[in-house]
């Protein structure tokens, strides 16, 4: 169930350089929007994706068609080649400078054959095919994108990139990145052309809070069983659900549910385990908040080629007592109810309760925040964080398809929450026989 791949290898690497937009673009102020710079998105995200050896790269130097493309979408995402600076409140706003994004080239003597099963969520040696270049990772006056492409022996490449989340959510980023690879295969315009707009999810006037949002509550663990953790005393595990176990989970939940996704049945094992790993008081509340993209939502009316944050989190409440004692379906129950929260209403009152509340982050006390990755099929995310996690589609070495959870825990919590995970499927497996 958890994969883990020891592998080393080295990588010699140029050293970073910025890369500007391939023409002049205009020098301009532009907000970010009241969802974009929340407190729980002032981070740098990773991503990593692996490219096999194409014939359509014959004769290529995949790190120079890269680069230029890269130049070439900067005309038309200019935004990401410039820097955030804050303003009153503290709202961020990008001076958009055209200084550019860095860029770094390397080598990897290694290939994809074998990387094998490292080719996942927390791969290991990731910090060398994405550099941290010392005094790039701040939030302000840093660059917005930091991208890095290994080129291996096999003729295949790894490109990395870490963004500053306040610009862009997954799918923000995926259809820029879309416009980089239309670059690269001589397209002179993306063909979708990107809309800023970020005016579309700002606080109302005068702003109101008209829902409950648990996923920002302040909680204090006044037990000291709810899990406070940093991302310093933990270590990182993937864990790999094929076909048998998601059938095993499917199994323990009741028909009268009615249809459930394999990212709620997931999330519910994932949730209930970890907060029985953790071995929270049974009366605390705990939560898990799951990411819901708006687009496409009623009432919001956000353009194709919106490429902001447009998602909100609301979270799913109980007492951990509740939680582990009961079935499954229970904590899926709660799931479908949050999801059922999710509105044009709601996002508008996150936005209005940032602004009034002077853009707070998400509870980290007694939180779990996971999000649903499963539709990229070439890479993703890089890896989990304290409190964050999400769903990756991934097929195995042994070519079985399904789905990968990166999980970040302290150590003893860590082989308690695999332990319950195996439970729960060896049990529901075992009751067939």
């Amino acid at each position: 169930m958890a994969m883990v791949s020891p592998l080393s290898f080295s990588v010699t690497r140029c050293d970073p350089r910025l890369v500007a937009p391939a023409k002049p673009t205009r020098r301009e102020l532009k907000q970010l929007s009241d969802i974009d710079d929340q407190g729980g998105l002032r981070f740098q995200a990773s991503m990593i994706f692996f490219y096999r050896n194409s014939p359509l790269m014959d004769g290529k130097d995949p790190v120079k068609v890269i680069r230029e493309a890269l130049a070439k979408a900067l005309v038309y995402y200019y935004p990401f080649a410039g820097r955030l600076v804050e303003g009153s409140n503290r709202k961020l706003l990008v001076d958009c400078t055209g200084e550019g994004v860095l860029f770094i080239e390397a080598d990897a003597d290694t290939t994809l054959e074998h990387l094998g099963d490292a080719i996942q969520p927390l791969c290991p040696c990731f910090e060398e095919l994405l550099y941290d270049v010392p005094g790039s990772g701040e939030i302000l006056g840093c660059p917005l994108l930091l991208i890095q492409v290994t080129r291996l022996r096999c003729g295949g490449f790894v490109l990395a990139l870490r963004l500053n989340h306040t610009m862009s959510d997954s799918p923000g980023l995926v259809q820029f990145l879309n416009a980089v690879s239309e670059m690269a295969r001589g397209a002179d315009v993306p063909s979708v052309l990107p809309v800023w707009e970020r005016e579309l999810l700002n606080a109302r006037n005068p702003p109101r809070i008209t829902c409950m949002h648990h996923e920002y509550e302040e909680v204090h663990d006044t037990r000291g069983t709810l899990g406070v953790m940093d991302d310093h005393n933990t270590v990182h595990r993937s864990f790999f659900f094929g076909p048998k176990e998601i059938k095993a989970l499917r199994k323990r939940i009741p028909q009268t549910l009615g249809p459930c996704s394999t990212f709620e049945v997931l999330t519910a094992c994932v949730w209930r385990c970890r907060t029985v790993a953790f071995g929270v008081d049974p009366d605390e509340t705990v939560r898990v908040s799951c990411l819901n993209n708006v687009r496409g939502k009623r009432g919001l009316q956000l353009p194709s080629g919106y490429y902001g944050n447009a998602f909100a989190y609301p979270a799913a409440v109980t007492k951990a007592g509740e939680l582990c004692n009961n079935p499954l379906g229970y904590a899926v129950k709660l799931l479908k109810k949050a999801k059922a929260e999710m509105s044009e209403e709601y996002i508008r009152s996150v936005a209005d309760f940032m602004v009034i509340k002077g853009r707070p982050s998400h509870t980290r006390t007694g939180n779990f925040i996971i999000s649903d990755n499963t539709r990229p099929l070439y890479g993703g995310l890089a890896k989990a964080m304290s409190i964050i996690s999400f769903c990756l589609r991934f097929r195995n070495s042994k070519g079985e398809e399904g789905v990968v959870v990166p999980i970040c825990l302290p150590l003893q919590v860590m082989e308690r929450f695999g332990q319950e995970v195996k439970r729960m499927i060896a049990e529901e497996v075992a009751s067939k026989l």
